[in-house]
């Protein structure tokens, strides 16, 4: 007899379920169900995944069914089934309806609700452990008034006196003419998963395995079981049995069903979607070669239109125009990235900066025919401006049409070993067995789904309702809404995906270019930026990188003298060749060494040198690989995008072998050694940490050399924009500030009378450049509404603090901030006798006491700061200090140990044994580097770069994870411009800090460093 199992809650029932979607769609087939229904709680999250792995089967005998088990606010549940089409956008509008009006991860529906979207929904009420009052009043309930349309569920969990009680649930459903139905409220593919189901259980509830008691299933008898078990268990109830089939077949609904379809108000009226975005690509083409198209510009966009148009994407490319011309006309600087940059129709509509055609760029590596999946844009919109855009998404096409994807956040293995640990109640001396099963529990929940939060910025955008094609909810945000299904599920189903994502780095760029055009009345786009200027290179050689994009940090900086760029391409190699993909791969040595002449650059065939020959032979970029599978090994474009998916993403673990299996075996057909295509495959796997499309490099390489560009010419406005954009990039504003410093910029301090809210540049006397005044912002803990009042009054100037409290209406505590940050210098009065004169005051002084002087006291007689307090008390305030660096206090005593300085290593010889001593600015454990830790320290002449190998770390732990100042004996390693330290011993020295003054006795300094990111 045929049996369908319609209660199946997978481990999208966060918590609940103990098997993935693909599990338990996988072991139905094999059991040869005739169908399986996934009910997880009020969520359709984990759909798309069973329904795709079910489509991958090759001998498919199971149809699956989508299905929502609906947990009411008065705690009682109906499982849900959508019978049509119609009928699913019925359920996914009444799912948004209880996230909507709940908080995140919350669902708050009513019986009402359900019965407002129940057309063309079969229910199943799941099978009651008691029959109380309210349930008997609820069953009633639900039989009138979805009549016809619902059975109530018998469940047999095989504890004994289970037959009995499925008898009198019997009797009382035909007693309310309700037809009956088997279900085994499902939780795991396998009994051997009992145990993480206890586990997660545990987990959800907040308690020990040892505590759980009766919150947990008395037998392993939740899990799938084969149609003939089913059969014997309910033989009394064959009617119940039948009705599994006819419920399945009456649901003939299935995702396949989906036609997405693109936006269509952006397209201009009176005009097709393709005609439209023909006309734009020309016009934007003419825009980009004002002086005459190239001919092969001209071929190229023809030849992207049409495959375009064979793909009826023209919607899409209309929409993110749309995006990027709404950030454009509000002054929002923009790029787009990615795969993207491979088109020159983005290029002509201003979404990309980088012209495809002079770069080289395959238009397939974005769109292919082959490939039968929507493209997919990457737009970077200023950090600080980027909701703006996200509001004017959401205002122009409703909340109901436009949503964020969701990321599905997974339990990783640190996690895993906390939860596990407390409910087993894992210590020293736990049994050895205990221990054992632990690790096989923590192994089977890696990986399992432990919430959704929101992607970085993907936005799916419909025609029609989006909350019709999936649920949508609130996220954790204010004012943003999710949808529950994530990247990889949208593009199974063909969907549109927009990523408006943030850059940091943008928004400096954009502060730059206003201070341009304000005081050096140069007017710049990224896209008009000087090219190819040999002092941009010169300094990047120099590594003198601090604050450029994507450059900046101790790797990229070690990279730099050694690839020496020259031109705009060695900064796009630059960008992808620092990555754990070409690192793995083993693909920087001999790119390097290549470069300098130290190897012979040598193709192993002519139609491979076509495809590495920009990179000497080493395959650095995504597209890349997957020219040498197609070409080396005969791989379709098929089964090369499968490659590239299957290095990219843990869905396709286990795929790798057989690719490599098939990729080994093409190369030798086509005649390469095995020890080279063994030596390409490898390098190719080193792109599954992180490969870079060679696309995605360009757009990069441009931020790179934009941001160079200003700090090579203009360093002063570098500084300022850096600061007014911050948090972002690697260094904090104290190496921005000392890097300006040694640039030779002038850096003036905070102050009431000549300070704005942002950082400024002030024209200095005789000098092309300008001095940096630190704004406002600068100050800890200043509200910025205070600041913004103390600016707009200020007029010719602020002569005494009760002057600001009387005319802005500072606070004492924003009085207090100003004072700390000694911002009241050009009143002539120090910082301890501001925060004297301010502990008088108290906000806004009375008009009747405005014009008199009662509340400037006299000066006191206080005791004068020292050195040292001057400069912990600007850390403290500000985060930096423009007065002597902090170990300048400490030089007389590190000398006396013999410890050198930054300035002093510098000239320090290979292989010589040194004592260095500074304040860790740096901490990094790269995957790549096998364990290895890199530090950066700084004192007052420079910075130096330590690196300390495992069995040093280990033995110096407690000094190398947490000391603020680190002492390091060790050898000097030397190759070219770039230097390190390889550490021997290290020593925390961060006690030192507590007497910067040895007779002053100043605290410890508060000093931060960036840790592991």
């Amino acid at each position: 007899m045929q049996y369908a199992e319609l209660q199946v809650s997978s481990n999208f029932s966060f918590l609940r379920g103990a098997s993935h979607p693909q599990e338990l769609v996988n072991a139905a087939n094999e059991y040869r169900h005739h169908a399986i229904a996934l009910t997880d709680r009020n969520t359709l999250s984990g759909i798309v995944l069973a329904h795709s792995t079910l489509k991958k089967v090759k001998e498919l005998r199971t149809r699956f069914i989508v299905g929502c088990r609906l947990d009411l606010k008065n705690g009682e549940s109906l499982l849900c089934y959508p019978t049509t089409r119609k009928a699913y956008g019925n359920l996914t509008r009444l799912l948004t309806l209880g996230r909507r009006r709940a908080s995140k991860g919350e669902c708050c529906l009513e019986l009402a609700d359900v019965a407002d979207y129940a057309e063309g929904q079969h229910f199943i009420l799941p099978f009651p452990q008691v029959l109380t009052k309210s349930a008997r009043t609820h069953i009633q309930c639900c039989a009138n008034l979805f009549r016809g349309n619902i059975h109530l569920a018998l469940t047999n969990s095989c504890r004994g006196d289970d037959k009995q009680w499925i008898r009198t649930v019997a009797r009382f459903a035909a007693s309310s003419a309700i037809p009956i139905v088997i279900t085994n409220d499902v939780l795991c593919h396998e009994p051997g998963r009992k145990m993480l189901q206890d586990v997660v259980t545990c987990i959800r509830e907040k308690c020990t395995l040892t505590e759980a008691g009766f919150r947990l299933h008395a037998n392993a008898e939740r899990h799938l079981k084969p149609p003939q078990v089913m059969v014997q268990l309910f033989a009394e109830w064959p009617e119940a049995l039948e009705a599994t089939i006819e419920i399945a077949d009456r649901c003939r609904f299935s995702l396949d069903e989906f036609r997405y379809e693109y936006p269509e108000e952006i397209i201009t009226s009176g005009m097709t979607a393709f005609d439209d975005l023909q006309a734009r690509a020309f016009a934007g083409a003419k825009i980009r070669y004002p002086d005459g198209v190239p001919e092969a510009f001209t071929k190229q966009i023809h030849h992207e239109l049409k495959l375009i148009a064979e793909c009826e994407y023209a919607p899409y490319f209309l929409t993110v125009h749309e995006i990027v011309k709404f950030a454009k006309e509000h002054k929002i600087l923009c790029q787009g990235r990615g795969s993207a940059a491979n088109s020159v129709i983005c290029y002509c509509l201003g979404i990309t900066e980088a012209d495809p055609v002079k770069c080289g760029l395959l238009f397939e590596r974005f769109i292919s025919s082959v490939r039968n999946e929507p493209p997919d844009i990457d737009v970077d919109f200023e950090h600080e401006r980027r909701e703006e855009v996200i509001q004017h998404i959401y205002a122009k096409y409703g909340r109901e049409r436009a949503g964020l994807t969701a990321t599905v956040v997974h339990y990783r293995r640190r996690r895993v070993i906390r939860e596990v640990g407390k409910v087993l109640e894992l210590a020293n001396d736990t049994p050895r067995e205990r221990k054992e099963l632990a690790v096989r529990l923590m192994n089977q929940l890696v990986g399992f789904p432990r919430h959704l939060s929101q992607h970085v910025g993907g936005f799916v955008i419909a025609r029609g309702r989006l909350d019709e094609l999936v649920p949508i909810e609130n996220a954790r945000m204010p004012d943003r809404t999710v949808i529950q299904w994530e990247k990889d599920d949208i593009d199974e189903l063909g969907m549109m995906k927009v990523d408006v994502l943030g850059l940091g780095m943008l928004s400096a760029i954009r502060r730059a270019f206003e201070l341009l055009e304000h005081h050096y009345e140069k007017e710049l786009t990224l896209a008009t930026i000087p090219q190819e200027d040999p002092t941009v290179y010169a300094m990047l050689q120099n590594a003198d990188s601090i604050g450029v994009f994507q450059v900046e940090s101790r790797a990229q900086q070690s990279m730099l003298p050694r690839l020496k760029p020259k031109t705009f391409y060695d900064l796009v190699i630059e960008v992808a060749i620092v990555r754990p993909g070409p690192i793995q791969g083993d693909m920087v040595h001999p790119y390097l060494k290549r470069r300098e002449g130290k190897e012979r650059v040598e193709y192993p065939s002519p139609e491979l040198k076509a495809v590495l020959e920009k990179t000497l032979g080493v395959p650095l970029f995504q597209e890349q690989a997957m020219q040498i599978a197609i070409i080396g090994a005969n791989f379709t474009p098929d089964e090369a995008d499968e490659l590239r998916r299957s290095l990219a993403t843990f869905r396709h673990v286990g795929t790798i072998q057989l690719l490599e299996k098939r990729f080994l075996e093409g190369m030798r057909s086509n005649g390469y050694p095995d020890d080279f295509a063994e030596r390409c495959f490898n390098q190719i796997k080193g792109f599954g940490t992180y490969g870079f499309p060679e696309a995605h490099a360009i757009s990069f390489a441009n931020l790179v050399y934009v941001s160079a560009w200003i700090k090579c010419h203009h360093a002063d406005v570098f500084l300022a924009a850096l600061l007014n954009s911050q948090p972002m990039g690697f260094y904090a504003p104290a190496q921005l500030v000392r890097d300006a410093r040694e640039h030779g910029i002038e850096i003036r301090p905070i102050d009431v009378n000549h300070s704005y809210w942002e950082t400024t540049l002030e024209p200095i006397e005789n000098s092309s450049l300008h001095a940096v005044r630190l704004g406002l912002h600068m100050v800890a803990g200043l509200p910025e509404r205070e600041a913004q009042s103390l600016v707009a009054v200020r007029g010719c100037g602020y002569s005494t603090p009760a002057e600001i409290a009387r005319r802005a209406g500072c606070s004492r505590r924003a009085l207090d901030r100003l004072a700390q940050a000694d911002a009241f210098s050009s009143l002539s009065i120090g910082r301890r006798q501001a925060l004297w004169k301010t502990s008088a005051l108290n906000g806004k002084i009375p008009p009747l006491f405005a014009a008199a002087d009662l509340f400037d006291d006299p000066k006191a007689d206080l005791p004068s700061t020292t050195a040292s307090q001057e400069v912990l008390a600007d850390y403290l305030a500000s985060g930096l200090t423009l007065r002597e660096h902090p170990l300048t206090f400490l030089r007389t005593r590190l000398k006396r140990k013999r410890v050198i300085t930054a300035a002093e290593l510098k000239k320090t010889s290979a292989g010589k044994a040194v004592l260095v001593a500074g304040l860790v600015l740096f901490r990094q454990h790269p995957q790549t580097a096998k364990e290895t830790i890199f530090l950066t320290i700084e004192d007052e002449t420079g910075a130096a770069n330590l690196i300390v190998w495992k069995h040093v770390h280990e033995k110096h732990h407690d000094a190398v994870y947490h000391g603020k100042l680190l002492a390091c004996w060790g050898i000097v390693q030397r190759e070219g411009q770039v230097l390190h330290v390889v550490a021997r011993h290290v020593w925390d020295w961060s006690a030192q800090l507590k007497y910067l003054d040895p007779q002053d006795g100043t605290p410890a300094l508060p000093v931060r460093s960036r840790d592991f990111r």
